[in-house]
């Protein structure tokens, strides 16, 4: 307010000035009264434009882009120019945070691993994560204020959209069907929908392989239980000669052999997966961990096979011996196995011209038919079920194998042809091989 006192007297200043010319023409007029009184008006009239003008300035800028400043006019119209101004860039400010706020809040959204969507009260898309247009087959941009279910019409979606019943999430196929996703929805603002997304297609997988190791530990657990438990059955009914008492005890003391190999190997595979990495600094020689296999390999195949292990020399590995030793024993046993009797079986090692290793067993056996390889390494996975455990095997070699190479750095590559034998590399990267042992320090170093 204080522009009123000034604004008054400038005023009463205009109309006495005004006044006083009027009387001093109207004197030599001799009008003095009316002369008074037109100077008066005309008095008042130039404050009147002058405000206009400056009313009519400040008009024009806030019509425009108010880019610069608001007119420093003196006065009621300076101030209503500066407050005015001073609003907008106060309203500015708070409309730049907020939308440096939004934009930061989708940043987040969109580096969410789940898909996010949103819909307005007629279902139409706002806006999208790329994730749930990944999901969804959308695309981000082109969708927008698209109805959801012109572009989603999967019946499951479409049928848990429209029922309005969704404390349960829905489960339905993706785009192409390579996928299975479950969506939620929840309702935010005015009739507005959140639509969340998330590929279960691994997990999903992973309960089901974990269902068939639960049903498979079973299957293997409980066949042997019930021979056992059919031996002991038959020889406290039944009078049995010596002979065939010691038949049945050598077929139980088989069936118990087996069930400690199966959960032997149970509990190697628990020990790889939950225990920590093997160490990059503590190395093993390469040549007892094949003289100690070569030596079960040969007890095992008992002269019926020609076997071949190569020198490692003085090469060394990096890592956990029972964990190196447990994989190369299971390729070399598996080849024994599986190959006829006069087959041949090599073992052979090399380092390659990148310093990495590769330790690969060869055989002369049955060999594999190729579709079968990519699942080779699953739990239980038999290509020939019954010959399998006629040979003694409990269909987990190979998959500690994998888990041995996967905490080694390394990786298990099989090569098989059916009647052309089989063929498994163990790849080793170069920072966990190396040729031999570091020479001792001399004492003259030392000693420094």
């Amino acid at each position: 307010m204080n522009w009123l006192l000034p604004r008054l007297l400038v005023t009463l200043a205009a109309l006495a000035l005004g006044t006083g010319i009027g009387f001093v023409i109207g004197d030599w007029l001799k009008l003095p009264a009316v002369a008074s009184a037109i100077g008066a008006a005309l008095g008042i009239a130039l404050v009147v434009l002058i405000d206009a003008l400056r009313g009519h300035r400040l008009m024009r800028w806030l019509r425009g882009a108010q880019e610069g400043d608001a007119p420093r006019d003196a006065g009621m119209w300076g101030e209503l120019g500066y407050r005015i101004e001073r609003a907008l860039r106060l309203r500015e400010r708070e409309l730049a945070q907020e939308r440096e706020q939004l934009a930061q809040f989708l940043s987040a959204i969109e580096a969410s691993p789940n898909g996010v969507l949103l819909l307005d009260a007629n279902d139409q898309i706002e806006w999208s994560n790329a994730v749930a247009a990944d999901h969804l087959g959308l695309n981000a941009q082109r969708d927008r204020r698209q109805p959801i279910t012109n572009l989603v019409r999967t019946p499951a979606f479409v049928a848990y959209l429209q029922s309005g019943d969704w404390e349960q999430a829905v489960s339905f196929a993706g785009p192409g069907h390579t996928s299975t996703l479950a969506v939620l929805i929840r309702r935010y603002g005015e009739g507005n929908k959140l639509v969340i997304s998330q590929d279960v297609t691994e997990r999903l997988r992973t309960e089901a392989m974990r269902r068939d190791f639960v049903a498979n530990v079973s299957h293997e657990i409980r066949t042997p239980l019930t021979v056992l438990a059919g031996f002991i059955e038959t020889m406290a009914s039944l009078p049995l000669t010596e002979v065939e008492r010691q038949r049945v005890l050598k077929l139980m003391q088989q069936q118990t052999d087996r069930m400690q190999v199966l959960v032997s190997d149970l509990l190697i595979l628990a020990q790889l997966e939950g225990s920590p990495r093997p160490p990059a600094d503590r190395w093993v020689l390469l040549k007892g961990l094949l003289q100690r296999v070569e030596a079960d390999a040969r007890t095992l195949s008992g002269g019926r096979h020609v076997l071949s292990v190569a020198d490692a020399g003085s090469a060394e590995i990096a890592g956990t011996e029972a964990e190196l030793l447990s994989a190369i024993a299971n390729l070399v046993t598996n080849a024994v196995r599986y190959t006829p009797e006069g087959g041949r079986i090599t073992v052979g090692w090399q380092l390659r011209p990148d310093g990495s290793g590769e330790l690969d067993v060869r055989d002369s056996g049955i060999g594999i038919a190729r579709e079968h390889l990519p699942r080779l390494t699953e739990r239980f996975y038999r290509v020939d079920g019954s010959r399998s455990r006629d040979t003694g095997g409990t269909g987990l070699g190979l998959a500690i194998v994998k888990h041995v190479m996967q905490r080694h750095g390394g990786e298990l590559d099989i090569d098989s042809e059916p009647g052309k034998g089989s063929r498994f590399r163990l790849l080793l990267p170069a920072g966990r091989v190396r040729s031999g042992q570091p020479q001792p320090l001399s004492p003259a170093l030392l000693s420094t």
